[in-house]
């Protein structure tokens, strides 16, 4: 297959739909993947279909089989049953079960997933429309509610949902239904000239799939029409809302930066409004700008992408520091114990960073992507699969978090389920759809983005087999069955490297975070990082964070647990004349991890809430872990920042 570049002539540096064979066989990410596909794919099909023990229940697939019964005039005793854009859960479920599924048939799961999708295919109605709340429950108000309705989310959500499953099986039964599903809307906002756009993004970069998938002009048309249409006119969702005599949630739609409305999308300059919304735009307008080479559009891109980074994101990759409407609020406001940092958003932002490869190959893309996942995307998820967080806060105190009216929202364990389930999907497909971020390509060139053990076909023709422990060891090896030109990534982190082919060291200096070279069949080349522990600091400019410092160790930021602390972090404090030091890797502590070990003083406790006598320190040791394990020991005190003391 050619690159998009070929076929658009567009400016596509890096093409991120590459075909990934036997991918992650070993090593972290394998490791994560079998979990997905043995542990949490099951227990989430056992949550949507409603026969989980002690979970939030989901009526997800029941809500399919009756809207398919409403259609047909029969009677759906239970009717519909949970959120307005339940629909999505499932989408995500079998986008994770298309690509778990790519890396290792089952012929039981692929059964199951056959049933579900003609399960949708029978909601669906005969002019192409596909909702099951507005089937079942509201059919006279279809498209009346672009605000708060979320029927063009789900239709995206469904969509990506039917581009992975016919890449993995070949089989376009789904794709069907949403290609005929996108014809329904194109008619109604392009042939029928219907005003609006979503008020949560997502349409967008589901349709620029669908259009690579299967080439329909229409669905690139409403794409770009989304896009374009959003912010020409600030008081669209007033004027929708006052149309209108009924609501979902009471969304106000008078505050059209939420839903990244508030201005045209290339005249925008700070990442504002619910996070995750504004990730999925983000993610389609890097999409379009790589399919067209819209200069524009990229440069709105890029200062989205700056405000995100350089002043509202958390340094685990998290987004959206507040809990009043899951936002971004303003600029270095980032308290760790109020943290909203939703998982979707951080799933959201490795979208954002990957097309943004795409149009230019600069390694702080890369960077972030990393991050995000290792950090927040692993926190979502419990080690055993099955509880998850929505929410991830960088401190958790029991007795405070979860509890306190300011705090209710950092829970300091993970539920099995939400009535808003939106997360827990998430983290599973991104999770088995891992290699579409680790690499990248054009004609002649293969990109390693991330690290991980595994082997990887491009069609541009290079194999290699990547055999690593990363991130816990440092050394990256690859065996190149086919060779080419090849792309390394030198993450920020890693102040030295050392890079061999065959044995014979180089001397390279890397080009925006990438060294380049020439390989050849069968050559083995090493790549070995910096894998030393290192203090991070904050800008002064984040109030929240003067005079504290956290630890990391390659891609991974650590926290302190009470539960390997004598129960209590509070008091700690970390000598700033120290160097972090790591353990060894512990396969029996949290499922396989490095520890590391801090030099610290410990305040002791005053006899009152306040004392004019000044307490006193001991020294002592403190262990940190990293953070994307916290929370799976019980109920005990965490903390990412902790206080400098000489």
């Amino acid at each position: 297959m050619p690159s998009e570049s070929a076929q658009t002539g567009a400016r596509m540096k890096v093409q991120h739909q590459i075909k990934t064979t036997a991918y992650h066989s070993g090593g972290f990410i394998g490791k994560y993947q079998r979990l997905v596909r043995e542990t949490v794919i099951p227990y989430q099909y056992s949550v949507l279909k409603d026969e989980a023990q002690d979970t939030e229940k989901s009526h997800v697939i029941q809500n399919f089989i009756n809207a398919g019964k409403a259609l047909k005039g029969e009677d759906t005793a239970d009717g519909f049953y949970g959120t307005v854009f339940q629909d999505s859960d499932l989408a995500k479920w079998l986008e994770a079960v298309a690509y778990s599924l790519s890396l290792s048939p089952d012929r039981e799961l692929e059964e199951t997933a056959d049933l579900l999708i003609d399960q949708i295919a029978a909601a669906q109605d005969t002019d192409g429309y596909l909702n099951t709340y507005y089937t079942i429950k509201d059919r006279d108000k279809r498209w009346t509610n672009l605000l708060e309705g979320h029927e063009l989310y789900c239709s995206g959500h469904m969509m990506e949902a039917a581009c992975a499953y016919f890449d993995a099986t070949g089989k376009d039964t789904l794709l069907k239904v949403m290609l005929k599903n996108a014809e329904h809307i194109y008619d109604r906002f392009i042939t029928g000239k219907t005003e609006g756009c979503p008020g949560h993004p997502e349409v967008e970069l589901a349709l620029l799939k669908m259009y690579r998938a299967t080439g329909n002009s229409h669905c690139l048309a409403l794409a770009e029409h989304f896009i374009n249409s959003r912010g020409c006119d600030p008081d669209y969702y007033k004027k929708e809302a006052a149309a209108r005599n009924w609501k979902v949630w009471g969304a106000n739609p008078a505050d059209p930066d939420y839903m990244q409305a508030g201005k045209p999308v290339r005249e925008q300059t700070d990442a504002v409004g619910h996070a995750v919304r504004a990730v999925y735009l983000y993610t389609a307008m890097a999409d379009l700008a790589s399919l067209t080479g819209d200069e524009t559009l990229l440069a709105a891109c890029r200062r989205l992408w700056d405000s995100i980074t350089q002043k509202r994101m958390y340094l685990t990759g998290g987004i959206g520091s507040t809990v009043h409407g899951e936002a971004f609020s303003v600029d270095y406001d980032l308290p760790g114990d109020t943290a909203y940092a939703e998982t979707c958003a951080s799933i959201g932002l490795m979208f954002f960073a990957s097309r943004m490869l795409e149009n230019e190959v600069d390694g702080k893309y890369a960077d972030v992507m990393e991050r995000a996942f290792y950090n927040t995307v692993l926190a979502g998820m419990q080690l055993d699969g099955k509880r998850f967080f929505y929410v991830n806060p960088l401190e958790v105190i029991p007795g405070i978090s979860g509890v306190s009216p300011t705090h209710r929202h950092d829970l300091p364990v993970r539920p099995k389920w939400y009535a808003c389930a939106c997360c827990p999907p998430n983290v599973a497909r991104l999770i088995s759809s891992f290699g579409l971020y680790a690499y990248g390509e054009n004609e002649d060139t293969a990109f390693c983005h991330l690290f991980a053990d595994g082997r990887v076909s491009f069609s541009n023709g290079m194999r290699l087999t990547c055999q690593t422990d990363y991130p816990y060891g440092f050394s990256v090896t690859y065996q190149v069955e086919k060779g080419g030109r090849l792309a390394l990534r030198i993450p920020g982190y890693s102040k030295t490297f050392r890079l061999s082919v065959n044995g014979a060291e180089l001397s390279a200096v890397p080009q925006k975070g990438y060294v380049y070279l020439a390989v050849s069949d069968g050559d083995t080349v090493n790549l070995t990082l910096d894998g030393t522990p290192y203090f991070v600091y904050a800008s002064s400019k984040v109030p929240e964070l003067t005079g504290k410092t956290a630890i990391c160790r390659g891609p991974l930021v650590y926290c302190f647990e009470g539960v390997d602390n004598g129960g209590d972090v509070l008091s700690l404090s970390l000598r700033d004349d120290s160097v972090p030091v790591a353990g060894s890797y512990d396969e029996s502590l949290l499922r396989g991890i490095v520890p590391l070990t801090a030099s610290a003083f410990r305040t002791e406790e005053t006899e009152g809430l306040y004392t004019c006598v000044r307490p006193g320190k001991k020294e002592c040791s403190a262990v940190a872990v990293p953070y994307y394990t916290w929370g799976n020991r019980g109920e005990n005190q965490m903390r990412v920042w902790m206080e400098e003391a000489k």
